[in-house]
């Protein structure tokens, strides 16, 4: 959708101080307080929509008979890293133990994990360059993918085919199903036909389905489709995908099912917590091997021959002790693919971000995570004044104006940038670390 914003910017105060900002985390609530919060249950032994990231048998077969100039398409449209990890699906495994007590760190108030020493996040320019898409550039505001009206999946399809008997078996109720999309691919690709351009958008939703938007077994939102759709477009989607990720967090934080990318978790937890790339190492690293880092390129390529600072921790038990005992020193707050790089922050007092996914508008509080952005303490938010997460209801007035609000949001954000290296107040660091302790929930003994 593209309107013009500006007119419904507000006049919002600057900061006022360091002081107010160390008082609001008084505001937070503890892990252990929040209600239905998987911190405070150990029996759980899987993450609650774990199964359905088990392995998709159709897809790497469907990706090997794409044509040349479909996987050109494909590279044109910034999907390069996602069609590789889609590749390479069979061959990556999730270590679900660290992805479940990481989740159990997730604050679904301030929508960042919680350390015993620090907050951090995934933040929207690392998502960016993990998963190779498109960045957002000051200016562009206007190219954000999201979705206000009713979608219509049919009118998305029909770029692919026509016939309404694939189009029935394509979709049901509010979702469109991935296999029979593959199946059709596969059947263009076994003719040789040229309409390149149509498989490579078919290739294009399921890839994006699975790597980017997993949300039920072998099936994708109309939301989702629509966003994946604005692709083709050349819009820009990664607000959508870290906003469903978010959402996802706080949905399996709260007790419901986990849904999102967990391939940029993984990612992000790879290049900030586990690996570390080290000269002269002559061993291969087998956990390295089966992880989404041994598959990209660019500025996240890091060899085999990495040291894992994790090689030894097994099992939950072992990983909750690793995550919940985390100190700066051991957290990379600035991993080199993100050295060079702009972090865009609000700019005023309560102008929290919001993510324009679809379902959920989640708020982005990167201003939070003081360490992780390399900003500097003085100038802080206050807590958000958006709930965490809210569900949407397209089609609607208030719907329109939320997009709309949320967007300015980001014009203003776009002018107030962070530069890779900012100098700290260590007295201002203290205080921090000592106010964040004060909403650290008690360690449980296992």
């Amino acid at each position: 959708m593209k309107r013009s914003y500006s007119e419904f910017a507000e006049d919002i105060p600057p900061y006022p101080g360091p002081k107010a900002a160390r008082e609001s985390y008084a505001d937070l609530k503890q892990l252990s307080a929040i209600p239905g919060h998987i911190y405070m249950r150990p029996e759980l032994q899987i993450l609650p929509g774990q199964r359905r990231f088990s392995k998709v048998p159709w897809l790497v077969p469907m990706l090997e008979l794409l044509p040349p100039s479909s996987i050109g398409h494909l590279k044109e449209w910034g999907l390069s890293t996602v069609f590789v990890l889609a590749k390479n699906y069979n061959k990556l495994v999730h270590v679900w133990e660290s992805v479940t007590t990481m989740v159990e760190l997730w604050h679904p108030q301030t929508n960042s994990f919680v350390f015993p020493e620090f907050e951090a996040t995934i933040l929207l320019e690392e998502l960016e360059v993990m998963l190779g898409l498109p960045r957002y550039q000051r200016g562009e505001e206007l190219t954000i993918s999201y979705t206000v009206e009713q979608i219509n999946s049919w009118s998305i399809l029909a770029y692919i085919t026509t016939k309404k008997n694939d189009l029935y078996s394509m979709t049901s109720g509010m979702h469109v199903h991935l296999l029979p999309i593959a199946q059709w691919i596969t059947s263009q690709c076994k003719r040789k036909t040229t309409n390149y351009t149509a498989i490579a958008k078919a290739a294009a939703i399921c890839i994006c389905g699975v790597i980017l938007f997993p949300e039920s077994d072998g099936a994708i939102s109309f939301g989702n489709l629509s966003i994946i759709n604005s692709i083709f477009e050349g819009m820009k989607i990664g607000q959508a995908v870290l906003g469903f990720l978010y959402a996802g967090l706080t949905s399996a934080a709260l007790g419901g099912p986990f849904y999102g990318s967990v391939f940029a978790l993984e990612l992000w937890m790879g290049m900030h917590i586990q690996f570390r790339k080290v000269k002269d190492l002559t061993t291969e690293c087998k956990t390295m091997l089966n992880h989404p880092l041994a598959y990209v390129g660019g500025r996240l390529h890091m060899s085999a021959r990495a040291w894992c600072k994790t090689a030894q921790v097994k099992g939950k038990q072992a990983w909750h002790k690793y995550l919940r005992s985390l100190t700066v020193a051991d957290f990379d707050m600035r991993p080199r693919f993100m050295h060079g790089r702009i972090i865009h922050l609000p700019q005023h007092t309560g102008l929290a971000l919001r993510l324009l996914g679809n379902g959920a508008l989640v708020s982005y509080n990167p201003d939070r995570c003081y360490l992780q952005c390399g900003a500097a303490r003085t100038v802080v938010p206050l807590l958000s004044h958006f709930l965490p997460i809210q569900e949407r209801k397209r089609g609607d007035e208030q719907d329109e104006r939320d997009m709309r609000s949320a967007v300015v949001n980001w014009e203003g954000c776009a002018m107030s940038v962070i530069q890779a290296e900012v100098e700290e107040d260590d007295d201002v660091t203290k205080e921090y670390v000592e106010a964040l302790k004060k909403i650290q929930p008690v360690a449980r003994t296992n």
